[in-house]
């Protein structure tokens, strides 16, 4: 049977909360010089915490690639006086839920628990961001773990092709490399090696905090200095920027499968661009918009080449990139490539329709509300707002940016950004009759 608590919070999460329009964010210093912020909601007794320690896996000293994963996923393996069970057990009995990722540019923590069970909960997370204990055998299940996506991944042809992408990209920066590390460099990782990586990449002066739920302004700045004032104040050094994106073309990885995984793309457009909103928006079009999309209805519906393809835009701590991926079958994969680079260029030299823009607006504004669903999500976006360094007034004029795109700010975007000849394909499979000379 599930415990009651457990229950009432899983429901509590699910509650709706006030439309995003009506998201009051309050800036909250703690005693200790601790920011964070804060969005009250009392109508549930639940309160949602994100932390966002930026750095990441960037951070990893030379020779240790995979550190500050491996050390991120011991976090709740055992705390203070408590070994790896005793912490899970009593995670359960307090009904809290704890997440702990790392990526790239950040580590993040995330924590759910009921407004009665603030101050317990609240230690227990300070325990595992404080004192995590990095025991020989806890270390060792889940250094067994990150060994074995490493393997899967190795059998894999999309983790094949998007590693090869990144390693061509930036083939002398922590971004060319996957977070998770080698097989080699995990196995030596040692326990010194976890808290050197703990030291680095958990700091104060790292930290973004977004709260949201059943918690005042005056109850929070205390128990952000409990929760994370005995943290060290400053950690690993700062992440250089990447260098140089790779050039076009096409690199082919020989893979036995009767199909091909394409990842392609070439350099994108930072987050505090004033050109950011007009390039959203043409992503959205070209290949954001699932079957609406230009790439989808040219590569898919018309010529049936694949089952699915879509864009995004990467705008990374220290690159930003414009990125793609489709799979095809391998007789099939160089026209798809071709078309690829058709459209983009298409779109470089005639920008988007009246209709395009306007449907895509509708449907960008429309969706951004949807993201507003639960206590977690508001603290998520919270802290993302924070690392990009938003006010707090950002929300409210979120749509109001999008609507003021013009089809010329599109258009005068399109051809500054969009080079279909810097586009670098990188084709894990066999396909047919596809030359890398020439293009």
């Amino acid at each position: 049977m599930i415990p009651i608590r457990a229950w009432a919070i899983a429901a509590m999460a699910a509650l709706p909360l006030p439309a995003f329009a009506a998201v009051e964010i309050q800036e909250v210093t703690s005693p200790g010089g601790i920011e964070a912020w804060l969005v009250e909601e009392h109508s549930i007794p639940f309160i949602a915490l994100e932390l966002q320690f930026e750095g990441g896996a960037a951070l990893d000293r030379p020779g240790k690639r995979g550190a500050v994963n491996l050390m991120t996923g011991l976090l709740e393996e055992g705390a203070a006086d408590r070994d790896a069970r005793a912490f899970a057990e009593a995670t359960e009995d307090l009904a809290a839920r704890f997440g702990f990722d790392a990526g790239q540019d950040s580590v993040s923590i995330s924590a759910e628990f009921l407004t009665e069970t603030t101050p317990e909960a609240i230690a227990l997370l300070r325990d595992a961001l404080v004192s995590p204990r990095f025991d020989d055998a806890a270390v060792e299940r889940v250094r067994d773990q990150v060994l074995a996506v490493l393997a899967q991944d190795a059998t894999d042809p999309d983790a094949i092709a998007s590693s090869t992408f990144q390693a061509l990209s930036f083939p002398d920066h922590p971004y060319g490399s996957v977070i998770d590390g080698t097989v080699e460099t995990v196995s030596a990782l040692t326990a010194d090696d976890l808290r050197d990586a703990h030291a680095d990449a958990l700091t104060r002066d790292r930290v973004r905090v977004g709260v949201t739920g059943d918690i005042t302004a005056a109850e929070l700045g205390p128990l952000l200095d409990k929760l994370l004032g005995d943290l060290p104040a400053t950690g690993g050094d700062v992440v250089p920027e990447a260098d140089k994106l790779l050039e076009g073309g096409i690199t082919v990885v020989d893979f036995p499968s009767p199909q091909s995984v394409v990842f392609f793309g070439h350099e994108g457009i930072a987050f505090d661009d004033p050109d950011y909103f007009p390039a959203y928006i043409l992503n959205h079009i070209l290949g954001g918009a699932g079957f609406e999309s230009r790439l989808m209805a040219e590569v898919r519906e018309k010529r049936g080449l694949t089952y699915g393809i879509g864009t995004f835009l990467a705008p990374r701590d220290h690159a930003a990139q414009w990125m793609g991926q489709f799979s095809s079958s391998n007789d099939k994969t160089a026209e798809a490539v071709r078309l690829v680079r058709e459209e983009w260029a298409r779109l470089a030299s005639d920008g988007v329709s009246a209709a395009e823009l306007e449907q895509a607006k509708t449907y960008l504004t429309g969706a951004y509300p949807l993201r507003f669903d639960g206590n977690s999500r508001i603290a998520g976006i919270l802290v993302g707002m924070q690392s990009l360094s938003l006010g707090v007034d950002y929300i409210p004029g979120r749509n109001d940016r999008i609507m003021a795109v013009t089809a010329e700010d599109v258009a005068r975007v399109a051809a500054r950004l969009l080079r279909p000849d810097d586009l670098h394909f990188v084709v894990v499979g066999q396909p047919d009759d596809l030359s890398t000379e020439g293009f």
